[in-house]
């Protein structure tokens, strides 16, 4: 009897022990693991039971602490269950929290990795050297950028595809959906009180991208002349070149021919076609943007195959470097300007991928209508009309800044990012850095840097260094002169051809403010105050632009001249046209 007695009193003290033990992890567990939903489930627990079972378990935790003990001296097992499972889903929360931030910083380490062994001209110093580099020196180290010898092309995804998987982020773009959605709506409105209906006719839209069958008739002409002359003529130039007696003779022909046909064939000819037909201001903006983008195309090609094949008859070497046809028209249609045999691909086509870029292509045209039809025309229907002096000016700049940096925001990503992404997807082009992180700039110098990376390659490899090749490395700031010119010019002819008549602005302002910005606000320049001056010049920037541009557009439809001279195409129609006019198309 004693022996089953003492039994009984050891297997009971080997229970509370062991119960004791649980309740003590447990206690554990809950200080240190407690969260709102245990707090909760723990609440609704306690209020769902009878009065005597909270008694009996005031009791206990009153003999033994906070333990979950009922009256009879077994544990709560529900209460431990439902720890336990608490616990598995926080860990299990907790671990694929850790792997997802695991997997970014690897993701982020690894491409900084490959950009900066891929870009860096030599060898990086050796860690017992590098700690002697000052702050300055490891930045540049860590900045990827271009070689002398061109640009290198790498495997890595658009920064805004990267950005969108962070839910902050992608909150920014659906604000910009829901504005659009309100444009449409207050459009309506306006529309149905004036008019008693809806109107849907997009007459703004019909009317910029009219005559569009000749748009299309023309752009081939241009892509076919493109693709085929300037083949033609290096294949030949190549071909004959080392066995020919007159070499430079045949080489300043070939460059004559050349340059005959970017003047004529892509310069002239469809400037003439836009001109002659009347075309409408987006349907000129197509030709002329694609008559530019193949002149590039054209020149980079010739750029860099020449020297292999000058290379290749230097050296006596048996193959001719004449690259094949299908080559040069895969570049014809990939999103780069910088030509080269290969270039990084993906394995396989995102379908879906493409047909979202191109609606969010559709949708921005759809966001820039609304812009102009709520924020701009009304504001510029008549203002033309009104004496232009400095008030009527100060007013149009600061209320054209809202719809100028929209605009600015829809072209971004409109062109460099949908656009641009759609047809390398389509052409499984891999290197998507069609842009850099140009909103987080501190100087005008790395905003003309990142802003559009395409172009910015192009008058890098073939007029900046290409500068640099004929009069010298000590000509750093010419060169830097030079490139500014060829982009003012550029971008002023297309400005001047797509609107109909000539008013300087964007030249003037490239000219003047982004040289002097480029040099004040230059790289040196960091921290957050720098980057609030720039976007308040680039805001500034915009409304000044939309505002000069809109008068100088009205102005020239209510104020034409039947027999205008030279220097009244040259004079802005805006400056002197005040007599009060019927308005007439917008």
């Amino acid at each position: 009897m004693q022996t089953e007695e003492g039994i009984a009193h050891s297997a009971y003290f080997t229970d509370s022990t062991t119960r004791l033990r649980l309740v003590d992890c447990d206690r554990r567990i809950r200080e240190d693991m407690a969260n709102e939903e245990g707090l909760t489930l723990r609440s609704r627990r306690v209020t769902s039971k009878s009065p005597a079972a909270l008694e009996g378990e005031s009791s206990a935790r009153g003999a033994e602490g906070d333990l979950h003990v009922t009256s009879n001296g077994k544990l709560d097992v529900e209460h431990m269950i439902t720890k336990k499972l608490q616990l598995k889903l926080k860990a299990q929360h907790l671990k694929a929290s850790l792997l997802k931030q695991f997997d970014c910083q690897m993701n982020e380490f690894v491409d900084n990795l490959i950009d900066e062994s891929a870009s860096l001209d030599s060898p990086a110093a050796p860690p017992v050297f590098s700690s002697s580099l000052g702050e300055k020196e490891r930045n540049k180290l860590r900045q990827p950028r271009l070689s002398e010898q061109g640009k290198l092309f790498l495997t890595r995804r658009s920064l805004l595809d990267e950005l969108f998987e962070v839910n902050h982020i992608r909150t920014i773009y659906h604000m910009f959906i829901a504005l659009l959605i309100l444009f449409i709506i207050s459009t309506l409105a306006v529309d149905f009180i004036d008019e008693g209906r809806l109107v849907l006719d997009f007459d703004l839209l019909v009317y910029a991208f009219g005559k569009f069958p000749l748009v299309v008739s023309t752009w081939l002409f241009m892509f076919v002349s493109a693709f085929v002359v300037p083949y033609g003529l290096f294949h030949q130039w190549a071909r004959h070149y080392r066995t020919s007696r007159y070499k430079t003779l045949r080489s300043l022909l070939a460059i004559a021919l050349f340059m005959l046909f970017q003047v004529l064939g892509l310069g002239f000819l469809p400037t003439y076609v836009v001109l002659r037909n009347g075309l409408p201001p987006a349907s000129r903006f197509i030709i002329i943007l694609e008559q530019v983008r193949l002149v590039m195309k054209a020149h980079s090609f010739i750029r860099e195959n020449v020297p292999k094949v000058l290379s290749s008859s230097r050296e006596q070497s048996s193959s001719l470097p004449i690259p094949q046809m299908s080559r040069y028209l895969y570049f014809l249609f990939a999103p780069t300007l910088i030509y080269r045999d290969s270039y990084p691909r993906n394995p396989s086509i995102r379908w879906g991928y493409v047909a979202t870029k191109f609606l969010q292509v559709l949708g921005c045209l759809f966001y820039a209508y609304y812009v102009f039809v709520r924020l701009c025309i009304p504001q510029f229907r008549n203002i033309s009309l009104q004496p232009f002096d400095l008030r009527v000016m100060v007013l149009c700049v600061f209320n054209s800044i809202l719809p100028g940096v929209l605009v600015l925001f829809l072209a971004f990503f409109a062109f460099l990012h949908c656009w641009l992404n759609a047809f390398a997807e389509m052409l499984c082009f891999a290197d998507r850095m069609f842009y850099k992180d140009w909103w987080n700039s501190t100087s005008f110098a790395n905003y003309y840097r990142t802003w559009n990376v395409v172009v910015h390659d192009w008058l890098y490899c073939y007029v900046y260094l290409d500068f640099l090749w004929i009069f010298g490395k000590r000509f750093r700031a010419p060169a830097m002169l030079f490139v500014f010119t060829v982009s003012a010019v550029v971008h002023e002819y297309a400005l001047a051809i797509c609107f109909g008549f000539f008013y300087p602005v964007l030249f003037c302002l490239f000219m003047c403010f982004g040289i002097l910005f480029n040099f004040i606000l230059h790289d040196r320049r960091k921290g957050p105050i720098w980057n609030v001056i720039m976007w308040t010049s680039l805001f500034l920037g915009q409304g000044v632009l939309l505002c000069l541009y809109s008068q100088e557009w009205y102005a020239q439809h209510y104020c034409p001249l039947t027999s205008p001279s030279y220097l009244d195409l040259l004079t802005p129609r805006s400056w002197t046209c005040h007599q009060q006019a019927s308005p007439g198309k917008d």
